[in-house]
């Protein structure tokens, strides 16, 4: 005899209220948390020595343009730059434009691991420095990025499950 195991309606219902709750509210809650860590590492970049990133992003910088700038006015615009792409998540202003800032300022991120490897890896290719950690968990600035940019064409997140969309399409309840 085998018995089967349900979760119940109370559980059912329960679901259903807290993943569409989820879905309201995950992709604004995406953009204040990802807004939120832009500001705040642009406005410690407009401060000298404040944020731990500033020495290796002024040599990465440095060697993409060949030196063309110095280091104030690279730490300057990449405060501005953080700092904009902060206000304009939080505030959801410009989003296609903040976005495409966004993945413009990945790419530089990313840049130290091709051109200091050294810094960010203890042993290549696994083990990281905490350099390197700061750089790989942009992998999830990336992609929250990726989600927040399904939406600015009306896309959204939803609660139902497909088959529940089906259904309704129908007219079956």
């Amino acid at each position: 005899m085998v018995t089967k195991i349900t979760r119940g309606n109370t559980f059912h219902k329960v679901d259903i209220a807290v993943t569409s709750w989820m879905a309201r509210n995950g992709i604004p809650l995406l953009r204040y948390s990802i807004g939120i860590i832009f500001l705040w590492y642009g406005m410690l970049k407009f401060f000298q020595g404040a944020s731990p990133a500033e020495d290796l992003a002024i040599r990465t910088i440095d060697a993409l343009t060949f030196g063309f700038f110095s280091p104030k006015v690279i730490i300057i615009s990449l405060a501005l730059l953080e700092t904009l792409i902060g206000i304009g998540l939080i505030f959801n202003l410009f989003l296609r434009e903040t976005l495409l800032l966004l993945y413009l300022q990945m790419i530089g991120t990313f840049t130290p691991i091709f051109l200091f490897p050294e810094e960010v890896f203890t042993t290549f290719p696994y083990a990281l420095t905490l350099e390197g950690q700061y750089i790989i968990k942009n992998l999830v600035i990336v992609s929250a990025g990726i989600v927040i940019g399904a939406t600015v064409r009306g896309g959204r997140l939803t609660a139902k499950a497909r088959r529940e969309e089906e259904l309704e399409g129908r007219g079956v309840e």
